[in-house]
């Protein structure tokens, strides 16, 4: 599996490769300056999100906490409704955990000794080489998987990219490769080249400054590579989600536990149900209702059913609008808000897309 770059001319691939991202690089925000909190906060943002989305995200949340500190002593319930659509929300309590540290252990400011960055929670080999490099331009690898797919084609590499011993050979041949002079540039080239030009389908190889340098392109592998093995299929969940009502017009609204899949995130009161859910019987609804949350409801009608599908599962969601006579039951866990409170609490995607049914 060992690779090497003996057979590439790195001083040409690297003048190649900072040519081409001078002319081309893209105009975003977090590029303006090398302030080490913009560039962390924006490579946190881009981890399995676009740019284009991770733009107004990255622009909103740098208004709203401008500072490590700002960051640090914020409510947890505000980050996240800051981050409230952009998914993978433990980016943002690992991200303000990590603000928190170094507020605490580095007088504010973000550290750039490697040992002390990797210390900080949520910032792995990637992201540690992006923030060193850019920020503090030392010559440390950033691969992410825009750079693996433009070393897998360049080296025509066939290994899995997916096996943790192949991205650790992977960041040993970025480490090869980075010049000492501009680090920062050449990793966010790489990456740039990965995302415009060396794209996953149908890679732009006529326009690609390493096309001489490519050992794919030259033995015709560039839509074969990189070698990606298959993950595990994704389990299917079925719930029903209970739009309650109480007399004073307030719908009830639940916490997530604080820990596993959207935690400390607000939703709707959810109750598993059978693959044959939409067949379910109101008295049945009731029941688990009742079983979970210690409400009597009435079911009013079935609003609709949608399907959210998440990187490794998927929740098949039945809406369900009902009504209850009861007044309390206000727990740590859940709360009764008014239509007009339920905007101050973040939400999930799939929690979100209930809010058109209260308010149509």
């Amino acid at each position: 599996m060992r690779q090497t770059l003996q057979s590439i001319d790195i001083p040409t691939l690297q003048r190649d490769l900072l040519n081409w991202y001078e002319k081309n690089k893209r105009d975003l925000p977090w590029r303006k300056d090398q302030d080490p909190y913009k560039i962390w906060v924006s490579e946190v943002m881009l981890q399995q999100t676009q740019v284009d989305t991770v733009i107004p995200y990255f622009e909103r949340f740098m208004e709203k906490f401008p500072t490590v500190q700002d960051l640090a002593e914020a409510d947890e319930q505000d980050v996240l409704k800051a981050w409230e659509g952009l998914g993978y929300y433990s980016r943002a309590r690992h991200l303000q955990q990590a603000a928190r540290d170094v507020v605490a252990n580095y007088g504010g400011k973000v550290p750039s000794d490697s040992k002390a960055l990797a210390s900080l929670k949520g910032i792995g080999p990637y992201t540690k080489g992006a923030i060193l490099s850019i920020a503090f331009g030392q010559p440390e690898p950033a691969v992410d998987g825009n750079v693996m797919r433009v070393l897998a084609r360049i080296l025509a590499i066939e290994d899995d990219v997916k096996k943790s011993a192949v991205k650790k050979m992977f960041r040993s041949l970025a480490q090869d490769l980075i010049p000492k002079e501009d680090p920062g540039s050449f990793n966010q080239a790489l990456m740039e080249l990965g995302a415009l030009i060396c794209t996953p389908k149908s890679p732009m190889c006529m326009f690609c400054p390493l096309q001489q340098h490519c050992q794919a392109f030259a033995n015709g592998l560039e839509h074969e590579l990189p070698y990606k093995s298959k993950g595990k299929r994704q389990k299917t969940y079925h719930y029903a989600v209970v739009l309650i009502k109480n007399p004073q017009g307030q719908y009830m609204i639940e916490k997530r536990p604080d820990r596993g899949l959207l935690a400390n995130l607000w939703q709707f009161p959810m109750i598993p149900v059978k693959l044959t859910s939409l067949l379910e019987t109101e008295k049945t609804i009731k029941t688990l209702f009742y079983s979970e949350y210690g409400v009597e409801i009435r079911v009013k009608s079935r609003r609709g059913h949608f399907k959210h599908v998440f990187s490794h599962l998927i929740w098949q969601l039945q809406i369900i609008e009902a009504e209850t006579g009861e007044k309390g039951v206000e727990t740590s866990r859940l709360r009764w808000v008014s239509p007009n409170e339920l905007p101050h609490y973040p939400f999930p995607v799939p929690h979100q897309k209930m809010l058109p049914y209260i308010f149509s």
